[in-house]
């Protein structure tokens, strides 16, 4: 595994130097731009173009912290998390979203506070000149930065240049109320203002919950889960491949854990030989480190135990909340039989495992049962 350890060092030193370039110039284009608006916004009296001006110095904040949870997060792994520091991005996207919600909070007390006392706001042209070169240059950087996050699967990037992206229409919508106003002498700056701010704080929150949810976890990618699977199940000993679950330490460290159902007449050697194969074949294939591999005894040789296997399925399976049924084996001498069942979100496991333990009871009495309940993780 060396030369995958060398290739993925390699490709993560390029995705670091990605990230970091296009914050940097996230950061400068943003601070211009503030700066700018700022000014407009103080000239003109206008509290929709200083928020704006807000949002711009808040996305640029939000580029410095990318970079120093991207420099964190490349720190080498060590005693005390040998897995590596990768899931501090989750943790800085975390802080950006914060920012991004108190921004959005406090862009909408301005805002209703110039509803209640309002000021008459005073436009140039210079000044709608400038809003609208700000409106195409935030269209350019977002779609740069967003082509840029996908290409090196960055969360925070994407995050950026949607939000870059939305930035314009914002701004736009600034643009146009200045424009009503010289028209018609109707301001509406405060609720374009109030407008501004509801979106930060839609945005804040929808952030918010996704880094929730990627330091959580959260159900396989079903694409993914089942890449995986057809490449396991193109080996001949493999009868299935079962119980995978795919977890992360950070973006591009994604680990997974399996179980194989293997002839029970393979031995250690055979079986240590298929699971090394396989862990680089998965590894090529997908990037996926296969850290674990459990294996499930098939029944080979033995018409009645099929028979027992197939009928005990019927069983089983006759409930809607079982999705699957594997790891069968029975020993027809010892009179004992073994199987794992994975049951949907719909039943407590307890409860369904009471179930089937007693139809499967009533239907081989004589043996003695081991039935446990999988966990629905991937598709």
């Amino acid at each position: 595994m060396d030369d995958n350890n060398t290739v993925l060092e390699q490709m993560e030193g390029s995705r670091d130097k990605v990230i970091i370039r296009t914050s940097i110039i996230g950061i400068v284009t943003n601070i211009f731009l503030a700066g700018f608006k700022a000014a407009i916004g103080l000239a003109s009296n206008s509290i929709a173009v200083i928020l704006d001006a807000v949002n711009n110095l808040s996305d640029a904040l939000s580029s410095v912290i990318t970079i120093i949870g991207t420099k964190l997060a490349a720190r080498l792994p060590d005693k005390k998390h040998p897995l590596g520091y990768g899931r501090i991005e989750y943790l800085s996207a975390m802080i950006v979203s914060g920012i991004v919600l108190y921004a959005g909070i406090t862009s909408a007390v301005e805002s209703v506070k110039k509803i209640i006392e309002p000021e008459t706001p005073d436009y140039s042209l210079t000044s709608l000149v400038i809003i609208a070169v700000a409106i195409v240059v935030k269209l350019v950087l977002g779609k740069y930065v967003k082509t840029k996050g996908e290409k090196v699967n960055s969360g925070s990037l994407i995050a950026s240049g949607s939000d870059a992206t939305f930035d314009a229409v914002l701004s736009f919508s600034v643009l146009v109320s200045a424009i009503i106003f010289l028209k018609s002498g109707i301001s509406l700056e405060a609720y374009v203002g109030v407008v501004i701010s509801i979106v930060i704080i839609k945005s804040g929150i929808e952030m918010i919950t996704e880094t929730l949810d990627d330091i959580l976890g959260i159900r396989a990618d079903k694409e993914t889960a089942q890449k995986v699977k057809a490449l396991l199940n193109e080996e001949p000993e493999v009868q299935g491949a079962y119980d995978l679950i795919l977890f992360n330490y950070g973006p591009e460290k994604d680990y997974a854990a399996v179980h194989l159902e293997l002839p029970d007449t393979m031995t250690v050697d055979e079986v240590d030989k298929l699971t090394r194969r396989v862990e680089r074949k998965v590894y090529n294939e997908t990037g996926i480190a296969l850290v674990g591999v459990g294996v499930y005894g098939y029944n080979t040789g033995n018409d009645e135990a099929a028979k027992i296997r197939d009928y005990v399925r019927e069983i089983v399976m006759a409930h809607e909340w079982v999705l699957q049924l594997h790891g069968f084996h029975i020993d027809i001498p010892q009179k004992k039989m073994r199987f794992d069942a994975v049951m949907s979100f719909d039943i407590n496991p307890k409860e369904g495992l009471q179930i089937l333990r007693d139809e499967v009871q009533k239907a081989y009495p004589d043996y003695e049962l081991f039935i446990l309940s999988d966990v629905d993780v991937s598709d």
